[in-house]
Parts: C-alpha cells; sequence; structure tokens
C-alpha cells in the first residue's frame, strides 16, 4: 500500500547547514514514541530532497497528506513533536510555521527544467528518478534515434553551454564527431569556483541522475565510451552523492557494457579538483585530469579537436548536460519555445547579495532583469535602493540601475560589459562601494591567475595594485585612463578566458560608476562610506550615553571620555579601524 502521509525535509548543504540533520532525527524519534499510533507510523515516508531554491528559509520540511502538501520554513527540531501531534495525527497544519505569501511570489515566475525535481524526490534513491521518467531519455535515444538525430536535436532545441560564453551545445558534438580520430571524451565541468556561486553543487547534490543521464546522451551523440565528472574536493556531499548514484546506475544497467541491451557502452569516472579556480577553464581542466599542473594551452586546436590526451574531448558544465534528458523527452521545439530568440531555454542563477529573497532560482531566459530582482527576489534587503547587479562572478561586469529593465540572455548582458559565466548573480545597493567591490573581485582573479602568461600574471596584480591605492586614499590623477588602459591590454592579450574575462569589473565600474573613482581620487572621499581609510569618525554628542563601549573598543586609545557624558574621537590618533563604529548601541559614533 502506498504511503499516505509524505514527509520532504530540505537536506542539501543549505539545508544540513540549518539543521536539517536534526530535524530528521527528531521526527524518528517520534514516530518511535510508544505513545504514537503504530498505524500513523506506518503510513508514513520521510524522505530527503535536494535544495527547492529557497535557502534562507531552511530548514523547510513538506508535509502532504492524502495528496495534500502544505510547507512549513525555519524548522527547528523542538518544533517537529508540535508538527507531528497537530499535522500528522491531528490533520491541522500549524499555520504560524507556515511559508507565507513571499514563497509563493518566489517561484511563479520561475520555470524549472533543470531544477524540475530538485526538492522532490531523494538524490540517493534511483528508484525515485525512475518514477519521475529518469532514464526514459537515453533509452529513447538509444531505441529510436541515431546518434545524428541526438545531435541535430540537440542544435534545433538551440541549447548554448551554461557554463561561461554559450558556444552552442549541438554545434560542438557535429565539429568533434567530424574528427574521426579515436577515442573520443566527456567532461563535465563541475569545478564551480565563482564566489557565491552554487548552481552546480545544488543540481548534483539534489538530482544527480539527471547530470549521469545527459552525460550518457551526449556519449551517444559522439560514440564516446568514457566520461569524467571534474568535481572540486570542496563540495563533500555532491561528491558522495554523485558516488552513489553512479554506483545505482551501474546496478540498473545505465552505466557500463551493452546499455539497455545496445552496443553501447559508457562508464564514467570521477576526478576530484584541489579548487584552483582556473581549472574552470576547459584546457586547464584537462590538463589537472591528465596529471599535469591545471594551467591553460593555447587554442586552437580547441579540445572538440584535440582534447583529452590528445583525443577529441566534449566539455560541457552540470547544468548543460542537465538539461539533455528534458530535450530529449520533450523534443526541440518544446525547449526552443522557452526564452528569447538567441537564449533559448531556462538558467539557474544562485541569487545572493543585497536581496530579500536569496536562494538558487531558475528562470526562462529574456526575463527582465526588475522580474528577477524586485518579484522573484522581493527587492533590496532593509529597504535599501539598488545600486546594481553582478553577473557571471568575478569575471563578469556590474549592471547599473538604469538597466534594470534589461532582459537578461547572452546577448544582452554582453552589450552591457558584462556575461552570463555560470550563473552568479550578486544585487549591490547604495551601501556597495563600486570601487571597493572591483578590488575584491580583482583580488580574488589575481590570486587565482596560474601565472603561465605575462599579461594576467602580472596585469592583474598591477590592476589590483592601483584600485587598493585608490582605495586607500592614495589616487592619483591619471588612474582611471591607466586602468582602463591596462585593463583593456590585459584583456586583448591573455591567454585563457580567466585572464581575458579579470578586467571586466574594471571596464563595467568605470564605463558606468566613473564618479565613484573621480570621488575617491580627486576628493579622497568614499560616497558609499565603505573605504575605510578614506573616512572620518566622530560622536555625535546628543546621541552619546558615556556608555565606554567606543573607549574600551578602540585599539588605538584614540576615544576619550568621562562615564556617562558624551565622548570624543581624536582624529589625528584615529586609524579608521572602525571599532568604535561597530560597537555603539546607541548609533551615537558616525562616519563620513
Amino acid at each position: 500500500m502506498s504511503k499516505e502521509i509524505l514527509i520532504h525535509v530540505c537536506m542539501d548543504t543549505g539545508g544540513i547547514a540549518a539543521g536539517s540533520l536534526d530535524v530528521v532525527d527528531a521526527f524518528n524519534a517520534e514516530f518511535a514514541k510508544t505513545d504514537i499510533p503504530a498505524r500513523i507510523e506506518k503510513r508514513c515516508s520521510l524522505h530527503k530532497v535536494g535544495c527547492r531554491g529557497f535557502c534562507a528559509r531552511d530548514v523547510l520540511v513538506d508535509i502532504t497528506i492524502k495528496g495534500e502538501k502544505t510547507t512549513y520554513q525555519y524548522i527547528k527540531p523542538d518544533m517537529v513533536p508540535r508538527l507531528v501531534e497537530e499535522h500528522i495525527i491531528g490533520d491541522t497544519p500549524v499555520e504560524e510555521w507556515m511559508v507565507d505569501e513571499t514563497y509563493d511570489d518566489f517561484y511563479k515566475l520561475q520555470k524549472k527544467v533543470v531544477l524540475a525535481n530538485n526538492g522532490k524526490i531523494d538524490p540517493e534513491n534511483i528508484d525515485e528518478y525512475l518514477d519521475v521518467g529518469g532514464y526514459a531519455s537515453i533509452t529513447k535515444a538509444l531505441k529510436e534515434m541515431t546518434a545524428t538525430e541526438v545531435i541535430e536535436t540537440v542544435k534545433a532545441s538551440g541549447l548554448r553551454g551554461r557554463g561561461g560564453a554559450g558556444f552552442p551545445t549541438g554545434l560542438k558534438w557535429e565539429l568533434c564527431v567530424k574528427n574521426k580520430e579515436n577515442p573520443k571524451y566527456i567532461i563535465c565541468n563541475a569545478d564551480e569556483g565563482d564566489p557565491g556561486a552554487f548552481m552546480d553543487r545544488s543540481v548534483i547534490e539534489g538530482n544527480p541522475h539527471s547530470l549521469i543521464e545527459g552525460m550518457s546522451i551526449g556519449a551517444y551523440a559522439i560514440s564516446s565510451n568514457v566520461g569524467y565528472v571534474y568535481i572540486r574536493a570542496e563540495y563533500p556531499l555532491a561528491v558522495e552523492r554523485l558516488a552513489k548514484a553512479l554506483d545505482q546506475a551501474r546496478e540498473h544497467g545505465f552505466l557500463g557494457k551493452g546499455i539497455h541491451g545496445s552496443d553501447f557502452d559508457f562508464e564514467i569516472k570521477v576526478k576530484l579538483g584541489a579548487g584552483a579556480f582556473v581549472c574552470g577553464e576547459e584546457t586547464a581542466l584537462i590538463a589537472s585530469i591528465e596529471g599535469e599542473r591545471g594551467m591553460p594551452r593555447a587554442k586552437p586546436p580547441y579540445p572538440a579537436d584535440k582534447g583529452l590526451w590528445g583525443k577529441p574531448t566534449i566539455i560541457n558544465n552540470v547544468e548543460t548536460w542537465a538539461n539533455l534528458p528534458p530535450i530529449i523527452k520533450n523534443g526541440a521545439e518544446w525547449y526552443a519555445a522557452i526564452g528569447s530568440e538567441n537564449s533559448k531555454g531556462t538558467k539557474v542563477f544562485a541569487l545572493t547579495g543585497k536581496i530579500r529573497n536569496t536562494g538558487l532560482i531558475e528562470v526562462p531566459m529574456g526575463i527582465p532583469l526588475r522580474d528577477i530582482i524586485f518579484d522573484i527576489g522581493g527587492g533590496i534587503e532593509g529597504g535599501g535602493l539598488l545600486k546594481a547587479v553582478q553577473t557571471g562572478g568575478p569575471s563578469g561586469g556590474c549592471i547599473p540601475q538604469e538597466h534594470i529593465d534589461m532582459r537578461v540572455d547572452y546577448d544582452n548582458l554582453a552589450k552591457v560589459g558584462s556575461m552570463m559565466g555560470s550563473g552568479g548573480m550578486v544585487v549591490l545597493d547604495e551601501s556597495d562601494c563600486m570601487v571597493n567591490i572591483t578590488r575584491f573581485f580583482l583580488e580574488f582573479t589575481q590570486a587565482e591567475s596560474c601565472g603561465k602568461c605575462t599579461p594576467c600574471r602580472i596585469g592583474t596584480k598591477r590592476l589590483l595594485e592601483i584600485l587598493t591605492r585608490i582605495t586607500e586614499g592614495e589616487g592619483k590623477k591619471g588612474d582611471i585612463e591607466l586602468l582602463l588602459d591596462l585593463a583593456n591590454d590585459v584583456k586583448d592579450t591573455s591567454l585563457c578566458g580567466l585572464g581575458m574575462s579579470a578586467p571586466n569589473p574594471v571596464l563595467s565600474t568605470i564605463r558606468y560608476f566613473r564618479h565613484e573613482y573621480e570621488a575617491h581620487i580627486n576628493h579622497k572621499r568614499c560616497p558609499a562610506k565603505v573605504c575605510r581609510k578614506l573616512l572620518t569618525f566622530f560622536v555625535r554628542e546628543d546621541l552619546c550615553t558615556g556608555c565606554g563601549m567606543c573607549v574600551r573598543a578602540c585599539p588605538a586609545g584614540a576615544v576619550s571620555g568621562k562615564k556617562k557624558k558624551p565622548h570624543r574621537i581624536d582624529t589625528s590618533a584615529c586609524i579608521k579601524c572602525g571599532a568604535c563604529y561597530d560597537v555603539c548601541k546607541f548609533k551615537a559614533v558616525l562616519k563620513e
């Protein structure tokens, strides 16, 4: 008899960090109690599921009774007994713990293709993937389609690579097939290293079989018998669930020799990366798999012609591979009907920053940026004003508020000086300093440069030095022009995509926020009041209670004053650390 009561607990990395393991233990403990009717326990089915997107509301719990689903948010272990007593036994939902209307607002403009089954199935149970049609697409490809027909379907769908510049996926496969050299290899790039990005990790943690099936379809299309998943070791949960899924796929005949009674053999191996950002670049990734230091190679030749061990190789990221099962299942026309003219389908974004509803979203290509920020994201946290949206990770650009009605796709992002990248989207408000934000991203890319080519190795270091000088009040006349010249040189002459795109934050912020650079350089002032070496701290006497917290916090002894009397800051002794500002409970310490 099927279970009448289903309990789904979000157990991705975010859910576990919020305490979902303890929540599951609490449910099991309740069902083990002698005073819980045995018939209730037998009718219940407790499932762990992957990320459903609204990570800020974890731990999320669904309780479905006879088809009626209730979603609860911020669940803690001590809340479970009441859920069991009132909802599961008493059939009365606990209203004050249920999600509110913003939960529905978060999802109503989304369209789930890649994430369609995330949050619905147990990622460690292949049977649940099979129950929602899993592995039907590779079966269809093997039994009903030729390899050429698979490629033509992918081309007609308009699917473009979701990990970077958006090269047409079917065309890449076709170019690989035209190379008659064998063997051919399939690689999944799961080396997701952008700060704040967690798209690929969430797909693997929530539905690893979709990746395996997608890679199998690609392998069949190009006649490859071996595939690699290159995944960073910092994703232990994703690695663990992927390993379990691979074992289950082999046990069920979806990997190995003679898949589904055909003459198609395919196996997938896992290669753990050490966390080098440059290994997200395809040729550096290939070098790492080969046992070499992860450094890029000159292109051409491209991997589709000469890749892993010098053989034709197809590399796509997790999201790209996970798009393939629904494309084969539903057809090219279905997929091509989603999105914009030159950017078909959906895109998964990690929505973070100064926004109310942070999380993982999947939206149709061409959706207005305004809809993402204000409808799905709920607007700026704390009621602030939108300043910019940074897309494409540290290699992307900053899109100013004036482009808020721009439709988000590959072409439009490129026009405004940004890029799609793997899908990071960071929202910035008026409290963010664009010069300091740029310095932060250059600090990252400079540290991650492999050092092979001079433009990237030296150029990013010089860019960072100039930006640091400006944020510390030592900017000089001509620094903006120097930044532009150097940024364009690095962009034009670097060996790989890391160096070519590293200057994007510099170029885009100067393009749209030049006035902030000028304020830092010409007036030694940070308009956002972020760059501390450009700030002056002082005490507003009518707000100061003389509590002495600022005196105790100041490491330089720059704050003085009698107890219960207004204090003062000696600006000549102040080292501008901001400790007094941080500890003042009465907002009496101000900065300008």
